[in-house]
């Protein structure tokens, strides 16, 4: 298979590295392109990949083409990937609905829309995806491999990908709010900054850790952990009186909003 990548970023390289690091593709069976030639030229110095001229000889060249561009612009480079036709076009844009890619690109090519995350860049991301309409049970699986080699990934129907974008594709955010707020507050307490830093980030990733080697409900564990009249009770009993949990739930229904706004654009 050969694979095409345009946009040279940060996710962009992660799936890169991910997918050549797993087999899927050697680094030889890899063109990328990035507007930004010194991002291109990055990625092929350090993964070995070949850098292609501009989009259209990218599509040409290639069998599956990852579009790892930011939602703006994105409909214009839509039209700049020339002549060819059945490719596969897998999308990480937020927003962009699967017609508008479909559209964009002349209805020329296969499409899938994904939303992945940025813990991709460890091979730790958590992706979803949708398949356009001419996209095939094939593409799926293939579309599988390719985010598998970065992380979990599962199938979703595209009007589900707004609340996705919300929870897994900005959540990474969420909790690195969560654990600086933790930072702050052991310094308050008297931890220096550094010790502060490491029991909170361990903390994190000891918690996430925990409900994926248990496949525990995180509300069995939370009670696992939370003594009557306790210090976890104590600290929960204060969440929940400043409203928490509706706090969460506003943040993600305000990235969704945000999802569907660009879609609409």
């Amino acid at each position: 298979m050969n694979l095409g990548v345009i946009g040279c970023g940060k996710m962009g390289k992660a799936l890169v590295g991910g997918i050549i690091g797993a087999g899927i593709c050697r680094a030889d069976e890899v063109t990328v392109y990035d507007t930004y030639a010194s991002s291109a030229q990055a990625m092929a110095t350090e993964l070995g990949v070949t850098v292609a001229t501009g989009n259209a000889e990218l599509v040409t060249r290639s069998d599956v083409v990852l579009l790892c561009v930011k939602p703006q612009g994105f409909i214009e480079m839509l039209a700049g990937l020339g002549e060819s036709r059945d490719k596969l076009l897998i999308s990480i844009a937020a927003g962009i609905r699967l017609s508008a890619i479909e559209a964009g690109s002349d209805h020329r090519h296969r499409v899938v829309r994904v939303m992945p995350n940025t813990p991709a860049l460890i091979g730790r991301g958590a992706s979803a995806f949708a398949l356009g309409a001419a996209a095939t049970e094939g593409d799926a699986e293939l579309t599988e491999s390719l985010l598998g080699a970065v992380g979990y990934v599962c199938r979703v129907s595209e009007d589900d990908l707004d609340a996705v974008t919300a929870l897994s594709g900005s959540g990474p955010a969420y909790f690195f709010l969560m654990i600086e707020a933790l930072i702050a507050s052991g310094v308050k307490q008297g931890l220096s900054p550094e010790i502060a830093r490491d029991l909170a980030v361990h903390t994190a990733a000891g918690a996430a850790e925990l409900v994926l080697a248990t496949g525990e409900a995180p509300a069995q564990l939370r009670e696992n952990v939370t003594s009557p009249n306790g210090t976890t009770f104590a600290a929960l009993q204060s969440f929940r009186s400043n409203g928490f949990e509706s706090i969460v739930e506003l943040a993600v229904a305000a990235a969704a909003d945000r999802s569907r706004e660009l879609g609409a654009s």
